[in-house]
């Protein structure tokens, strides 16, 4: 399966480092978090993947093929926004289908796997709705729907849940796992919530101060913190958030 290899990626702004010597691979049919607090470069580096940001130096290989300089509509890479970015005066079936009108390959069944992804994200009862009349979660699986269209071989999240209440969060969660796993389809997920990375990820990538701090799945993580900073910012702050959930649950009964 496909998989992304990025080397030796280093980006500064105004002489300030935003990303130093970044190096990782996702793997084909992966689920990657990438997790670090607002500042910290995860932003900067989903930029660059998807080619909206040049990187000072490194490079970026998808199944084999070296795509550090390419436009970001030969990256074969889709991507989700926090703010949803769906056509206000489109329904939820021209939303999904828009894409693949504009490639000559997808354009003669556009509506057929618009109709199957619509179903997919269990959306077919609004198909023809705008968004204005849709919640936030039901807008983001639109948006999820809509980029899956495209047959991206990997999809960046960026930090798309963080605009909902906690109870469509957690919906729109197991949705995301259930799509990508019978897809099979490789995400980078952007997050500074510890407990979602936690609770989503094969393997989460910890991020501070422009650098990686480690990467391994939730329970090498957990087991065996690289640095104090994956202790105090991932660790500490996860089970500090469980104890509040179990006072909160605590307190309902």
């Amino acid at each position: 399966m496909e998989s992304l290899v990025v080397k030796n990626l280093n980006k500064k702004f105004d002489g300030k480092e935003a990303l130093c010597d970044i190096n990782f691979e996702a793997e084909g049919g992966e689920f990657l978090s990438i997790l670090g607090p607002s500042g910290c470069g995860k932003t900067t580096l989903l930029r660059i993947l998807i080619g909206l940001v040049r990187a000072d130096s490194g490079t970026i290989t998808l199944d084999g093929k070296d795509i550090t300089k390419a436009s970001p509509d030969k990256r074969e890479m889709g991507i989700v926004f926090q703010n949803y970015a769906l056509f206000e005066n489109m329904t939820v079936l021209r939303n999904v289908e828009y894409a693949m009108k504009f490639r000559p390959e997808l354009k003669s069944k556009a509506h057929e796997t618009a109709m199957r992804l619509i179903e997919q994200v269990g959306l077919s009862e609004h198909i023809n709705k705008y968004p204005s009349e849709l919640s936030g979660g039901q807008m983001q699986r639109v948006a999820i729907a809509r980029t899956l269209a495209l047959s991206p071989k990997i999809i960046l999240l960026d930090e798309p849940m963080s605009a909902l209440d906690a109870a469509t969060r957690l919906s729109l969660r197991e949705e995301l796992k259930r799509i990508q796993n019978e897809m099979h389809t490789t995400m980078i997920y952007i997050t500074h919530d510890q407990e979602e990375a936690f609770a989503m990820s094969d393997r989460i990538m910890v991020m501070g101060n422009a650098k990686i701090h480690q990467i391994g799945t939730p329970q090498e993580i957990l087991a065996h913190p690289a640095d104090d900073y994956v202790k105090s910012f991932v660790i500490d702050n996860l089970n500090k958030k469980i104890a509040s959930l179990m006072k909160y649950a605590g307190g309902a009964q």
